[in-house]
């Protein structure tokens, strides 16, 4: 009888889940796919290339016995690795190699002159060079990016048909340019797959074009962009100071926008900001939608972070999630490389994962996150919830809600630093240990008696605690 793919796959991770503990299993196997079988060769497919090296570091005995166990001493195993690249998707050998590209940016005679083919191969069909995984459904919707979402989901209903066009969308790195970019040209195909969609960076068309000018094609290059139905093209930043490519860029824009061709741009920073840019360029960029993604609140990035979770397989339990929310604000990458880190952490050490675990993780991403925490930020947080000045907190007022403030800060001060009761006192306006002591006791009964109070305590405790 034949085996197919599925069924050799079901069988090796049958023996591998046998050899493993559980949280490597499903880190960094539940996510792989077989894709092909060709006689003794199984090809896998895995998310990305750091996925593809821990496998190679860290199984590939494991893997090597097992694949031979199903399919004899010749069998092999090759991976596909799933990347977002600007020259399309890459491969890598499972035998020991360091992987190949499968497009260059070499030229192929033919009617218009595709600049991603690989030189030599006729390709049939322009490749979108998409992501499959950047759409619409795992690209979590908050303030911080609601209009461009839906300015990006008109669009990839109706290319070039609305006033979004072109649609530039401009942020600070590591917010989702990218992923809400793409997740457009993907949705447009979903619905209309006669669509022409290409995808490329600002570098990438950049080297293209100078291809172009070696090989004497420039023409060509330009009647084969022309002839894009979607064109997304990523940092548009980069084209500053390439008189060159910018003019060459100006035509192609010109061509496709007056033929109802739909526009995408990605920038670091709006149209108006652009330096060593022509003016006609900013003027065109301009005649459509400019919109931002900011950074994620802390809702935002804990629901980024728990789809993350949910679709890569990893579980963390909830006070790591904030741990992690907290201290990574401003880049979404980043929090997907915490992500990614801890589960490693976790398999490699065989560690538990707790808040001590992501401290350490987060630490290397953010070096805020190391920060000692201060008696004065005890005080500008306490101050902040009571909606006090923070000077008052050392003045000699007797005013209960000061007072109250007041001692709470000195009893959060004890418990979550090391200072001594003589430093805290002095902090507080010059006051000496047996003050801080009595408030310490004070607070202490309050929140035997008071279930309000002991709320308020304990979410400042949590908040201050992730601060450090």
């Amino acid at each position: 009888m034949t085996k197919d793919r599925y069924t050799v796959w079901e069988n090796c991770l049958r023996t591998i889940k046998s050899s493993i503990g559980a949280q490597s299993y499903k880190t960094w196997f539940e996510p792989i796919k077989p894709v092909a079988l060709d006689d003794a060769v199984l090809t896998i497919q895995v998310p990305n290339k750091f996925f593809y090296e821990w496998l190679e570091e860290h199984y590939v005995g494991l893997l090597k016995a097992t694949i031979q166990k199903e399919l004899g001493d010749q069998a092999k195993l090759e991976y596909q690795i799933l990347m977002s690249q600007a020259n399309g998707e890459r491969q890598a050998n499972g035998n020991g190699g360091r992987g190949h590209s499968d497009s260059s940016l070499g030229f192929m005679p033919d009617a218009f002159m595709n600049p991603f083919v690989i030189p030599g191969i006729k390709q049939v069909k322009v490749d979108p060079h998409l992501n499959k995984n950047y759409h619409f459904d795992n690209f979590i919707e908050g303030d911080c990016n609601k209009l461009a979402r839906s300015a990006g989901m008109a669009v990839a209903k109706k290319p070039g048909g609305t006033a979004f066009n072109p649609l530039v969308i401009y942020g600070q790195v590591g917010l989702g340019k990218t992923h809400l970019a793409q997740a457009i040209g993907n949705e447009a195909l979903k619905t209309n797959k006669s669509k022409t969609v290409l995808y490329g960076t600002t570098e990438s068309f950049t080297n293209q074009i100078i291809q172009a000018i070696k090989n004497n094609a420039v023409n060509e290059f330009v009647a084969y962009y022309q002839n894009i139905d979607i064109l997304i093209l990523d940092d548009i930043q980069f084209l500053a100071n390439k008189v060159k490519t910018q003019e060459i860029f100006f035509h192609i824009f010109n061509h496709l926008h007056q033929s109802g061709r739909q526009i995408i741009l990605t920038s670091d920073r709006p149209p108006k900001d652009l330096e060593g840019m022509e003016e006609r360029l900013i003027s065109r960029f301009k005649w459509g939608l400019t919109t931002d993604l900011q950074a994620p609140d802390l809702e935002t990035r804990i629901a980024i972070l728990e789809a993350k979770m949910q679709h890569d397989g990893i579980v963390l339990p909830r006070e790591v999630v904030e741990y992690v929310c907290y201290n990574i604000k401003d880049n979404i990458r980043e929090l997907e490389g915490v992500l990614n880190s801890i589960a490693a952490q976790a398999s490699l050490n065989q560690r538990t994962i707790d808040v001590d675990l992501a401290r350490e993780v987060v630490r290397k991403f953010v070096k805020e996150a190391h920060r000692e925490l201060t008696l004065a930020h005890i005080q500008e947080q306490v101050a902040e919830h009571y909606n006090i000045p923070v000077d008052k907190l050392r003045a000699k007022t007797r005013k209960r809600p000061v007072v109250i403030a007041r001692q709470l800060s000195m009893f959060l001060a004890k418990n979550l630093t090391n200072k001594s009761l003589k430093t805290i006192g002095e902090m507080f306006g010059g006051r000496d240990h047996s003050t801080v002591i009595y408030s310490c006791r004070a607070v202490q009964d309050m929140m035997d008696t008071d279930r309000e109070f002991r709320s308020t305590v304990e979410s400042l405790e949590k908040q201050l605690s992730m601060a450090s």
